[in-house]
């Protein structure tokens, strides 16, 4: 993996929000550690220094930001452009830390002066954006309709833990049951040891006894 030219690692519970300044064609990245199969929203804003009122503009219109997400094995998650602001998404596969990047795909920044950017970043992690798709909705029912998703995604995210608890159990059972087995057919064995050298010590003693003309 090639080396980062920035980076810094947090540790977001559920969402966390910050900026930080990049510029011309600089990237920035975050290490993020996250369970595996955790949905994780980011949420973008990039504003532009004007020398004139020596202060960030609300907005960077004709920027756009190059968004990748990759994993320490180089297993590319995401790889998307976006405009001056935006939302991505993206799935992990497997447990670890994930290198989240940002970087200017535009090399005007001189013409804008002073070179810089300021982008404000939020990371939601296993949380669904569902209010703000009902605040995009048009009606009631596709309000309704995102509410009962939200509602199907937990049933299943329930059903999924159960099935897991169920396999665990099952697998204890069956280990359980096994050991028994073992126990009992160890037992047997024990037994007919026991019986097997009671007769040969029987059996040894009587011949003793003739040679000696004891009996």
């Amino acid at each position: 993996m090639p080396m980062l030219p920035f980076a810094l690692s947090f540790y977001f519970s559920l969402s966390t929000a910050f900026y930080f300044h990049v510029g011309e064609r600089e990237e920035k990245c975050i290490i993020e550690d996250i369970p595996s199969d955790t949905l994780v929203t980011g949420t973008f804003k990039t504003q532009q220094w004007d020398f004139r009122r020596q202060d960030f503009l609300e907005s960077a219109p004709g920027l756009g930001m190059f968004v990748t997400v990759t994993t320490y094995n180089d297993e590319v998650l995401l790889s998307k452009l976006h405009g001056p602001q935006g939302r991505f998404y993206f799935t992990s596969h497997s447990p670890g830390e994930h290198i989240i990047c940002l970087e200017s795909n535009s090399t005007r920044l001189v013409s804008f002066g002073g070179s810089k950017l300021r982008i404000h970043l939020e990371i939601r992690v296993g949380q669904h954006d569902l209010d703000a798709a009902i605040a995009q909705a048009k009606d009631k029912v596709n309000e309704v309709s995102f509410k009962l998703e939200h509602l199907i995604e937990q049933i299943e995210q329930i059903v999924k833990e159960q099935n897991y608890q169920r396999d665990r159990e099952e697998n204890f059972r069956m280990i359980s049951e096994d050991t028994n087995s073992n126990v009992l057919w160890w037992a047997f064995a024990q037994t007919l040891i026991f019986i097997a050298i009671g007769i040969f010590q029987m059996k040894s003693l009587k011949n003793f006894f003739i040679a000696k003309k004891l009996v």
